[in-house]
């Protein structure tokens, strides 16, 4: 199982030079497995250059699962160019969730006025399926998802495959209960012994009283609890705030690499960025 980053920014893209680092991209990851299935995490808009790859790749079955319809997980979708491609066959998973069907999610990123190519323009073939508690299949591969602590709700998921373990849990809110969501425990229990836990961690303490707690994003200090307490090996810090510069994902990374030098910790703790590519076979 090999898991690439191709959008790690939270909330919306940005550019710039203080952003060359980490990226501007909002989120997108791709996973590809032992049997060469393509798996993809949220269509931020980062997904622009990974339909780019595929597309040059003749990559024509695709699995694109979604954690929730926030517009940044989305935005990316309408200039997928698989979408556009006739003999493309793409899977959608999610959970619907207050929307009438999955495939209104995602229909509705291009909906008029808002985009000026209406979704009957899709050239491929499309399959709707939600996923809101049980565990399910892709090949060689079994997902199981977990709901998310988020405004309007949104699953995380766990990605296992030859007794190796992805958790993936962007936009979780550690330390505020939002309806639906699970307290703490029930996170450690879901990431515990992952090989890799890629986590929200969007925030400082300084920012987090001020004006976000209840936004649904994490510190990065609970993050990086949930990553010792949990016993993963590696942990990614995600959904990197708008506002948060290479030089401040740096920082954050750094202070986690002292707090665990200081607890005699294992745990690999390091910002993910754009292009990162981590192979778990």
């Amino acid at each position: 199982m090999i898991i690439r980053c191709w959008g790690a920014r939270g909330s919306i893209p940005v550019s710039g030079r203080e952003y060359i680092k980490y990226g501007g991209s909002t989120t997108c990851i791709e996973i590809q497995t032992l049997d060469d299935q393509i798996l993809i995490m949220d269509a931020g808009s980062g997904i622009r250059k990974l339909g780019l790859t595929l597309l040059k790749e003749a990559r024509r079955d695709l699995h694109l699962i979604f954690t929730h319809a926030h517009w940044d997980h989305l935005v990316g979708l309408p200039f997928f160019g698989p979408i556009y491609r006739e003999g493309t066959h793409i899977r959608f998973y999610g959970c619907p969730y207050a929307q009438q069907s999955v495939r209104g999610i995602f229909s509705g990123a291009m909906q008029s006025p808002n985009f000026p190519v209406d979704f009957s323009a899709v050239k491929a073939e499309i399959e709707y399926g939600g996923v809101c508690r049980d565990a399910f299949p892709i090949g060689s591969v079994m997902v199981t998802p977990i709901p998310l602590s988020h405004p309007n709700q949104g699953i995380g998921y766990k990605v296992s495959e030859e007794g190796k373990h992805f958790v993936f849990l962007t936009d979780n809110e550690l330390s505020h209960p939002h309806v639906g969501g699970l307290d703490f425990a029930a996170y450690r229990e879901f990431s515990k012994g992952a090989d890799l836990l890629i986590h929200d961690a969007q925030y400082t303490a300084a920012e987090y009283p001020q004006h976000t707690k209840g936004w649904g994003h994490s510190l990065y200090t609970d993050a990086l609890r949930l990553g010792m307490e949990a016993g993963v090996q590696r942990l990614g810090l995600f959904h990197h705030d708008p506002e948060r510069t290479d030089e401040g994902v740096d920082a954050m990374a750094g202070d986690c690499q002292r707090i665990l030098e200081e607890r005699q910790s294992s745990l690999e703790c390091f910002g993910v960025h754009e292009g990162l590519e981590i192979d778990l076979s």
